[in-house]
C-alpha cells in the first residue's frame, strides 16, 4: 500500500486540494492524507478550496490536522508544497528525512507550489491547475 501525505503550512488550502484531487482519481493501493506544519486542528478547508474543487466536481470534506508524528509514521511518501515545509519536517522528525520531498521535487523538478491563501478564485484555480498537473505525474511515477 502507497500511502502520500500532502503537507503545506495551515493545510486548508494546498495540501486539502491534492488530497482532494488525488483521492478523486480513485487508484487502488493509493492511500492519502494531508496535514499542515503550523495547522490548527479542526478547521474546514478555506471558501476559495471548496469553490474551485466543486467546480472540478470533487467533493471533499476536510478539517485540518496538525502534522504530527503518527502521521509520519503512516506515511510512505510525504510530499510538501514548499522548501520551507519539507526543513520544518525534516528538523522536527528527522526520521522522515529519506522519505519526504517536496511535490516537484518528487518528479524531478523544482520550485514550490505558491500559496494561494487569501488570494482571488482565479489564483486558487491556479493552484488546482498546478497540483493536478503535477499530482497527475506523481500517479505516473508511481505506477511505473
Amino acid at each position: 500500500m502507497i500511502r502520500i501525505l500532502f503537507v503545506c503550512t495551515g493545510n486548508t488550502c494546498r495540501s486539502p486540494m491534492a488530497e482532494a484531487i488525488l483521492k478523486s482519481k480513485k487508484i487502488n493501493g493509493i492511500e492519502v492524507r494531508s496535514a499542515g506544519v503550523f495547522a490548527v486542528e479542526g478547521n474546514q478547508s478555506s471558501q476559495n478550496t471548496k469553490a474551485v474543487l466543486l467546480e472540478n466536481n470533487i467533493d471533499h470534506l476536510h478539517q485540518s490536522a496538525l502534522l504530527t508524528e503518527k502521521q509520519i509514521e503512516w506515511a510512505t511518501h510525504i510530499l510538501t508544497m514548499t522548501a520551507g515545509h519539507k526543513s520544518a519536517i525534516m528538523n522536527h522528525f528527522p526520521q522522515a528525512v529519506k522519505k519526504t520531498f517536496t511535490l516537484k521535487e518528487f518528479v524531478g523538478e523544482e520550485g514550490d507550489i505558491i500559496d494561494p491563501f487569501g488570494g482571488s478564485i482565479e489564483v486558487y484555480r491556479s493552484t488546482f491547475t498546478e497540483l493536478n498537473d503535477y499530482i497527475g505525474k506523481i500517479v505516473s511515477k508511481l505506477q511505473k
